[in-house]
């Protein structure tokens, strides 16, 4: 069996290709742009097929679609960091929107039969009330970021391929998700790597933060790279699903509990640039409908999560 994974040199991509790699028959297919970093897939090359393709561009998209003819395409590429998409809201409706309308439009007109999946985004719900929690799939869309705004785009844009083209297409909506390989850019890998700069002396012993208080659903990337890949092996067409551990951490535990793993000891400061323009106090999120349609439950405690992520910047 083929698989296509778009985005599969960013972060849970890279992970999603080394689970189908644990699995025997099937071939792995990548798509990378020219500039694309590729620290993540390294250990990886030798074993997958990279691709080169901008899928931002209608014509190379179809080509390489049409090559690879595959059996599972991952949609994961995207502009995924919220506060970029405040500062360049464009970039994020384009790469996201008009990526997978490509990649839509290319199965479509070669009349190839496959399954998608889409990695869609807690994000879409946005301003959730206490009243709202947990967040189910039936939740309203009420999005407080360009970001979130292009993934209820793609979200809707795969039911409306499903409902007018019968396209195989399954929608899943990652909560918060983290682990190594994590870009510095998002908090948890952020926080670990500030602690392991203070661990060899390369920075005072100051934490610099943002908003503390807001809570999350952290699901290892690990556990999300076997719930996109049951997606596609058990969920059904048509469908949207919700991917999340059901817990809520305060960031500040979080961060408490990365420091208390910490050979150093740390202070907290709090930098306002690291405030965004407006903020879900907290997400939770229900995945009862997916647990129910392919069995999944996450399996890696979030403290081995950030164990992991303190040891990967220990390497780096």
């Amino acid at each position: 069996m083929k698989v296509l994974i778009t985005g599969i040199t960013g972060f849970a991509g890279s992970h999603l290709a080394d689970y189908c790699l644990d699995r025997s028959g099937l071939d792995i297919y990548g798509i990378i742009r020219w500039r694309s970093r590729t620290e993540n897939v390294e250990h990886l090359t030798d074993r997958v097929t990279l691709l080169e393709c901008d899928l931002r561009d209608a014509t190379s998209t179809r080509e390489v679609v049409e090559e690879i003819r595959p059996d599972y395409i991952f949609h994961l590429a995207a502009q995924s960091f919220v506060p970029t998409s405040w500062r360049a809201p464009s970039e994020s409706l384009v790469t996201n929107v008009v990526g997978q309308l490509n990649v839509f439009e290319a199965v479509r007109k070669i009349d190839h039969k496959c399954r998608i999946q889409i990695a869609c985004s807690s994000e879409e719900y946005g301003m959730v009330t206490e009243d709202d929690l947990p967040i189910d799939e039936d939740t309203p869309l009420r999005p407080l970021s360009p970001y979130g705004v292009s993934k209820v785009g793609q979200d809707l844009l795969g039911y409306q391929y499903y409902m007018s083209y019968k396209m195989d297409i399954v929608r899943t909506r990652g909560f918060n998700h983290t682990g190594p390989r994590r870009a510095p850019v998002f908090v948890v890998s952020d926080f670990a790597r500030q602690i392991v700069e203070i661990e060899k002396g390369l920075r005072e012993p100051v934490i610099h933060v943002g908003n503390l208080d807001a809570m999350r659903d952290f699901t290892d990337v690990r556990d999300m790279a076997r719930a996109y890949f049951l997606s596609l092996e058990k969920g059904k067409s048509g469908e949207v699903y919700n991917i999340c551990s059901e817990t809520s951490w305060r960031i500040g535990d979080m961060l408490d509990k990365l420091i208390s793993l910490a050979d150093a000891k740390i202070k907290i400061q709090q930098d306002p640039a690291r405030l965004r323009p407006s903020d879900v106090p907290r997400l939770l999120g229900d995945c009862s409908k997916f647990r129910k349609d392919t069995g999944w439950a996450p399996t890696i405690p979030f403290e081995t999560t950030l164990k992991d992520m303190l040891d990967y910047w220990r390497q780096r």
